[in-house]
């Protein structure tokens, strides 16, 4: 089982490489030494990454990023790790160049560099249930994909994966017992329906079942409900996080999650 690492300062990470996997998912693969002493299995573990400005000085970003002002950050998950060769890769989704990270993404080359945090702690650290609960929308789909790909093969469940276009969906290794649904949300700025409605049809759960759900804060607020107050799931089986809110970046959002925990 991968040990969460203690804290320390954000590295600099180099881009090795970075193209589209999808038309609207940027794979940026990142390599730095540190990472051959990160373990194996971290797949699915936050991270975060620091992002340099426009045509900023390699030199002026790295002190920046240890004597501040720190330079914006994002909060990504890590999608695969190569430690013997000491790359991760990290999947964006294009928004186009709106929002920064998204706009660095697009953009970046080998030699490009940026800033890396974490990892945090992986989010299933072990897979116990009967059946698997797997829900995403694009901005999740890295750690669902994870998610799937870490657990047993015999492991048997239903995934709801929601993506921009069909042409979104991704090769996942899954359990053959795992049966995906991609669905398309063209419009991620108008909230979802179509995950809470097929979730709350499913059939009267059989066993113990574990989550992984993640995405938009209102479809999440929404699905907590249903799963704790009426699926009555066991808590420390359930993984449900708003990544982002509709109308809020990242730092308002993080914001709001923690005066709603207060």
């Amino acid at each position: 089982m991968a040990k969460e690492r203690p804290k320390q300062s954000p590295q600099v990470m180099t881009v090795a490489d970075a193209w589209h996997i999808t038309p609207n998912m940027v794979r940026v693969t990142l390599c730095a030494g540190f990472v051959t002493d990160l373990p194996e299995g971290i797949e699915g573990a936050h991270c975060k990454i620091y992002l340099p400005e426009c045509d900023e000085d390699f030199a002026v970003f790295r002190d920046r990023l240890s004597s501040g002002p720190r330079p914006t950050m994002r909060t990504y998950t890590i999608r695969h790790i190569r430690p013997w060769i000491g790359e991760i890769d990290i999947d964006f989704v294009d928004h186009g160049d709106v929002g920064p990270a998204s706009s660095w993404a697009r953009q970046a080359k080998p030699g490009d560099f940026c800033g890396f945090g974490g990892p945090g702690s992986v989010k299933l650290k072990t897979f116990h249930a009967d059946s698997y609960l797997i829900a995403a929308d694009m901005s999740a789909l890295p750690i669902a994909a994870a998610t799937l790909e870490a657990m047993p093969k015999d492991a048997k469940g239903v995934a709801f994966l929601e993506i921009t276009s069909h042409e979104d969906v991704q090769e996942i290794n899954a359990p053959k017992g795992v049966t995906l649904h991609w669905l398309d949300h063209p419009n991620p700025h108008i909230r979802s329906t179509k995950v809470p409605e097929l979730i709350r049809a499913l059939p009267k759960f059989e066993g113990r079942v574990q989550t992984c759900i993640a995405g938009e804060s209102s479809v999440i607020q929404a699905l907590r409900g249903h799963l704790m107050n009426d699926r009555k799931l066991n808590k420390a089986d359930v993984y449900i996080s708003g990544y982002w809110k509709i109308g809020l970046v990242e730092d308002e959002h993080q914001k709001l999650k923690r005066s709603t925990v207060a």
